[in-house]
């Protein structure tokens, strides 16, 4: 390949990433006969330190804390309502992501019912895309 041929191709490129940037595309694959060309960005990070999602247990978890009689828990002067919540952890530290997409809906909002199954958001971590689930049956709260 000619330097002329690369300078070509490098300069394509830039036009293809600035056509991305303009329309805010993550991704964009051109074929071109023989030609294919796949490029890829980085999402806009959407860095959030900690944001637990609270979820209103319809099952009492494997080892929650016994409740009494009247249903609160032993130790707990809380009210009957916080008792009944259970937070969902990440059990990894990094970026986090509400949608799969920037033009995805959440997978999750207030008021979705969940299954331990259901993905609840996507943790990136050291370029990996890790998807957390609810790990519990319920509604998400807040």
């Amino acid at each position: 390949m000619t330097q002329e041929k690369k300078d070509s191709d490098i300069k394509k490129i830039n036009e293809l990433l600035a056509i991305m940037k303009k329309n805010d595309l993550v991704e964009l694959e051109v074929k071109h006969g023989d030609d294919k060309i796949f490029l890829k960005r980085c999402q806009p990070q959407q860095q959030i330190s900690a944001m637990p999602m609270v979820v209103q247990n319809h099952q009492p978890l494997q080892g929650s804390p016994a409740t009494t009689a009247n249903g609160a828990e032993k130790g707990n002067t809380g009210s009957q309502e916080d008792e009944s919540l259970v937070e969902i952890k990440s059990p990894i530290v990094g970026t986090f992501y509400e949608t799969p997409n920037p033009d995805a809906e959440p997978f999750v909002e207030a008021g979705s019912q969940v299954t331990p199954q259901t993905v609840v958001c996507i943790i990136e971590a050291m370029k990996v895309m890790n998807e957390i689930k609810a790990e519990v049956s319920g509604m998400i709260e807040k």
